[in-house]
């Protein structure tokens, strides 16, 4: 379930949007309920991240899963709910594409978070051992 408020031509609305299948979702606006068929997804970046197997030195890359970004372009936010096991970057520092980030545990898994491209470290929302739940902020990139 998401929350969303935005205006239309100067009027303000509210949003609460929960999926119930893949191509239905129901839609609360202002307080009514709406069950929506959706006609077309349309493609999100999300970052990528390397699942680490406790038993194993290797990482196999996945894609983290689909989800609504919202916010930011910049922001980086956590695929997954998790704890925050490593922030491996520093406020003001600038990074590569694909470099990791923060390292986030979920489910006794280790997954890096790496930037989608190059910039630089605009804010780092989290601490280590901070619980996150998915769709969070965790980093802004400029």
């Amino acid at each position: 379930m998401q929350k969303f408020k935005f205006n239309i031509n100067g009027k303000g609305y509210e949003a609460i949007v929960e999926e119930t299948d893949r191509n239905t979702a129901r839609v609360e606006l202002n307080g009514k309920s709406y069950t929506v068929q959706i006609e077309k997804e349309e493609a999100i970046v999300s970052p990528k991240i390397a699942a680490v197997k406790p038993s194993s030195s290797s990482a196999d890359f996945v894609d983290a899963p689909q989800q609504v970004i919202t916010g930011n372009a910049g922001s980086i936010k956590a695929p997954l709910p998790g704890n925050v096991s490593k922030i491996k970057v520093k406020e003001g520092q600038a990074v590569q594409a694909g470099e990791v980030l923060i390292t986030l545990e979920a489910m006794k898994m280790e997954n890096e978070i790496m930037a989608p491209a190059a910039g630089t470290v605009k804010k780092i929302y989290v601490a280590e051992g901070k619980a996150v739940q998915q769709g969070e902020a965790l980093i802004d990139l400029a």
